[in-house]
């Protein structure tokens, strides 16, 4: 796994450099790697682009184990991972456009908050707190709901809730996404990236933020460039994703995904494991593409993800 995580970051410098960002290799195989915040305090694009790495260097640690994907879905900013490990952009072309996202990340003026509140619940709330600039972000599972929109209004809309019992987390974010009003920063960036060749994938890729897979003719650029402004909804593409008996591998660093997909998926109809975030988890693993053991999809998680949560 070492060795992966080198071989992606090193493959990758040129492109920081590129974008202002340290070569990142050292520092994160060292005896004391960078947290988030850390990241965060770092060159524009630091924590993206450490993300994206993270990600792709899980995929080929997997692949390399025998557990290489039949489908893969992206969640969120997890859309750039997806579509590179099916090969429509290559590695180096994915760390250019998770960099390119980061600058238009820091015109999305704004935060987002966690609700301990399903989909409905948190519409009641956005109803009551009467802030209409806000917006529903992503829907995590059926009690779990991430709201996006100005910092006043998200105050707002925490306060309301922790006097009506619903625990409010604000994540450690300094942008908002997956908001309405974010046409700006979603045209620039999908002109950004549009000179990128996207090749055909070699596997299918599902979005959360359209519901289900890329078709041959769809415009992946746009496909991101849409994860701005459209929200994530995890229950039916986790449903369409688990059509059959079906086996989740979270293809990041962290375990919300996997928890979602617990909450959401009946006990039976699917397994789901976070390679990192699990000490036992099998490398190399059982025999897949059997009955048993059926192929596995893969999952990237998004910028939003848990480990973010500010403490309140």
């Amino acid at each position: 796994m070492r060795n992966g995580v080198r071989e992606v970051f090193e493959e990758t410098e040129e492109v920081g450099a590129a974008f202002g960002i340290p070569p990142l290799t050292k520092e994160l195989l060292g005896e004391d790697p960078p947290s988030g915040r850390t990241l965060a305090a770092g060159p524009l694009g630091t924590p993206q682009l450490a993300l994206y790495c993270s990600s792709m260097a899980v995929h080929r640690a997997l692949c390399s184990a025998g557990f290489g994907p039949d489908q893969v879905l992206g969640v969120s900013f997890g859309e750039i991972a997806a579509l590179t490990a099916a090969g429509v952009f290559t590695l180096t072309e994915g760390a250019r456009i998770a960099c390119l996202l980061a600058r238009q990340l820091a015109r999305c003026e704004g935060g987002m908050t966690v609700l301990d509140a399903g989909e409905d619940a948190t519409r009641e709330l956005l109803r009551a707190s009467c802030r209409t600039d806000l917006a529903v972000a992503c829907v995590n599972g059926p009690g779990e709901t991430v709201v996006s929109g100005p910092l006043p209004d998200l105050r707002a809309l925490e306060e309301l809730a922790g006097r009506r019992g619903v625990t409010a987390s604000r994540l450690r974010l300094p942008f908002a996404s997956h908001h309405p009003s974010l046409t700006g920063p979603a045209d620039a960036f999908a002109a950004a990236i549009g000179p990128l060749a996207a090749h055909q994938a070699r596997l299918p890729v599902l979005s959360a933020v359209r519901g289900g897979p890329y078709g041959p003719g769809d415009d992946v650029r746009r496909g991101l460039a849409d994860c701005l402004v459209h929200p994530v909804r995890m229950p039916p593409v986790l449903r369409r994703a688990a059509a059959g008996r079906a086996v989740f591998v979270e293809a990041g660093t962290g375990r919300a995904l996997t928890r979602n997909i617990r909450q959401i998926l009946p006990p039976g109809t699917a397994t789901a494991h976070a390679p990192l975030a699990e000490p036992a988890f099998p490398w190399p693993p059982p025999r897949s593409g059997s009955a048993n053991h059926p192929s596995p999809s893969a999952l990237w998680s998004h910028h939003d993800d848990h480990p973010y949560r500010a403490a309140r």
